[in-house]
């Protein structure tokens, strides 16, 4: 029950992105069909079934971009360079620690999503309008809570967009972008941060080379040991991690 309520849900979610794509929408008890319309026009089942598939196939870009996926990935990336550890840890690893740490963040928004329109809707007790409403609504609500006002207003601006008595009266064509610039801006101000310990041993093991006439020793092979430990005796996985999941208190 809860796998079919879940597809359900997405289906609702991807109409809410493309209302003018998806016409209708029959959820039975068996089986999910779809049909999709564009300007008056019917496809065929072998169009609708590519055109859904084309849709499911971008959720993944979604769930990052509406996430807190996009600003974790770039912080331990920048920790990585300020580090000159480039292969450790791997990509992989870091993406998959940043989709985890985006699993933990995101954890209660996906609750509110799940009591206030999954299980209703799943138990008749609201309408799929309601239940995309609702659900769209905590998505909005944790976006503009890390979106600065001026990224909202610039893209309110380049839409067109007249004021509005609150932020969660626009739609989501303008508040996804300004969140994610500013998940962006938020990010490279956290790596900027990260850096600077680390230039500090950079530069005074390239001063101390200079001195002793090693000049032509690259200073990453000395500075390399100086910064793990560093960031061993700091604890520095434990305060990266902690500083990031509460950045998005």
């Amino acid at each position: 029950m809860k796998n079919k309520v879940n597809i359900q849900l997405l289906i609702l979610l991807l109409v809410s992105l493309s209302p003018s794509l998806f016409g209708q929408i029959e959820l039975g008890d068996k089986e999910i069909g779809v049909k999709i319309s564009l300007e008056g026009q019917s496809f065929s089942k072998a169009v609708n079934i590519l055109i859904l598939m084309t849709m499911l196939s971008l959720v993944p870009s979604f769930i990052m971009m509406m996430t807190s996926f996009t600003r974790i990935v770039i912080v331990l990336n920048f920790l990585k360079q300020a580090m000159g550890t480039q292969q450790v840890p791997s990509a992989k690893l870091v993406s998959s620690l940043a989709l985890f740490l985006s699993i933990f963040i995101m954890y209660p928004v996906y609750n509110r999503v799940y009591n206030d329109a999954i299980i209703p809707y799943s138990e008749q007790a609201i309408s799929e309008e309601e239940a995309i409403e609702k659900g769209i609504g905590h998505i909005k609500d944790f976006m503009l809570l890390q979106t600065r006002d001026n990224d909202l207003i610039m893209f309110m601006d380049l839409a067109g967009q007249g004021p509005v008595e609150t932020p969660k009266e626009l739609s989501l064509r303008i508040i996804i972008p300004a969140f994610i610039i500013s998940e962006i801006k938020t990010a490279f101000q956290m790596g900027f941060l990260i850096y600077l310990p680390f230039l500090v041993i950079d530069l005074v093991i390239a001063t101390l080379l200079m001195a002793m006439g090693m000049m032509m020793l690259p200073p990453v092979m000395i500075s390399l040991p100086f910064k793990l430990l560093l960031f061993i005796l700091v604890d520095g996985w434990g305060l990266l991690i902690y500083n990031l999941v509460a950045s998005f208190g």
